[in-house]
């Protein structure tokens, strides 16, 4: 039995699909017999090689679990293109044991992902799992967007993979209509989701852009301390580069901010947490908004001016 010979035949079968044994006899200059003993022995080994009987039959590789060029890593390629170019000398049957893993079918629950927004108790996991599973057996995606820019249309696209970049899931895909690479967020993706028939396009989705740098006029360079009882965030929300414990137990944070109404929302929701040490119209800025919040609590709230009120009649 050659190991050599059955590396070759399963090259055939990544090439050709489902091939009758009498077609992979006359390629590999073998009896149909010492083919089906050949795919009896790639079984065997872990290697996901079936027959089947009857019109439309023949030998092929279980649907599902023949890598996918476009989902192996760089160093899986090498390795399979490497095994099948260069089968081992002699009856190594170790050497099909190691191409078999190449063929295990990815675990598809390694990673879960619970997503929740105010009011969509649910939604957002249902949309994550929707384009998880498109994405796995490569079926594209038909849904309605809202974009920021261009407001709210309907989309077709060939979904690549879920990108997760400054507290934000994304979906990178191929826009069908405008034939280019775009992201959509998780959260502006409007149910419902269709899926299509699977597709057979191998998808090239360039690296995902950082955002650019931050226009001078809305740039600000700050100082910040936060509260030993904020080191949680702290350490979520910025890089290990930006932050200076201190002997105290508060930390230091020297960052560059886009100055906007988010920036003060985002720091007034550490409370008494964090003080801003630079520059002084930031903390000026930031003062005079807290003090705005403090006068507008502190006292009970008035009745609604011009409320309506029961009337005979």
């Amino acid at each position: 039995m050659s190991v050599s010979r059955q590396f070759q035949l399963v090259s055939l079968l990544l090439e050709r699909g489902r091939t009758t044994a009498g077609e992979l006899a006359a390629a590999l200059k073998v009896s149909p017999r010492t083919v089906l003993r050949d795919v009896e022995a790639l079984s065997a080994a872990g290697i996901p090689v079936y027959t089947a009987q009857g019109a439309g039959g023949g030998v092929s590789l279980l649907d599902g679990h023949a890598p996918d060029e476009a989902a192996l890593t760089a160093e899986e390629r090498r390795q399979l293109l490497s095994a099948l170019s260069s089968p081992p000398e002699g009856e190594d049957e170790g050497a099909l044991v190691r191409l078999s893993a190449l063929f295990a079918r990815r675990e598809r629950d390694w990673l879960e992902v619970r997503l929740s927004r105010r009011g969509s108790p649910g939604r957002d996991d249902e949309t994550f799992r929707q384009l998880k599973e498109a994405i796995l057996e490569r079926r594209g995606l038909r849904f309605v967007y809202a974009s920021s820019r261009e407001g709210t249309w309907r989309r077709r696209v060939l979904p690549a993979r879920l990108v997760y970049d400054s507290g934000v899931w994304s979906l990178q895909g191929l826009d069908v209509d405008r034939e280019e690479y775009r992201l959509y967020r998780l959260t502006r993706i409007l149910p419902p989701i269709e899926t299509d028939e699977p597709f057979r396009r191998k998808l090239s989705p360039p690296e995902v852009e950082p955002e650019g740098d931050i226009p001078p006029l809305f740039r600000v360079e700050a100082r910040l301390r936060f509260s030993p009882a904020a080191a949680y965030r702290v350490y979520d929300e910025f890089g290990r580069d930006c932050v200076t414990p201190l002997s105290d137990g508060s930390l230091l944070v020297e960052a560059v901010f886009h100055e906007d109404q988010r920036l003060y929302g985002y720091l007034l929701s550490f409370g008494a947490g964090v003080t801003v040490l630079a520059p002084d119209t930031l903390r000026r800025r930031l003062a005079s908004l807290a003090k705005a919040i403090y006068e507008s609590h502190v006292e009970p709230p008035s009745p609604a001016a011009g409320s309506a009120s029961k009337t005979d009649g």
